[in-house]
């Protein structure tokens, strides 16, 4: 069962960004699902659900956030390059 929360925001805040409140909501969802994933704290999978997404279009919205789908650090990255 979901869990809904209350979040306190200027009337403003919906036009200045021209959406609803609904559109501002989801919005919201997805772009914290999008940072979070960025950030390694949340898996792809975990970030669609988040974000009320498939998986695919949770992809196809990280292209739109300039966000990579391979979350990968540079010593990871190494380390598989130094592998071969």
């Amino acid at each position: 069962m979901p869990t809904k929360i209350t979040i306190e925001l200027p009337e403003s805040a919906f036009s200045i960004l021209r959406m609803s409140p609904e559109e501002f909501t989801r919005e919201l969802r997805l772009a914290a699902a999008v940072k979070w994933y960025e950030l390694g704290r949340i898996s792809q999978s975990k970030a669609a659900e988040l974000a009320g997404l498939s998986r695919q279009a949770f992809l196809d919205a990280l292209g739109r956030f300039g966000v990579s789908p391979f979350q990968v650090t540079a010593q990871e990255l190494e380390e598989e390059l130094n592998r071969e």
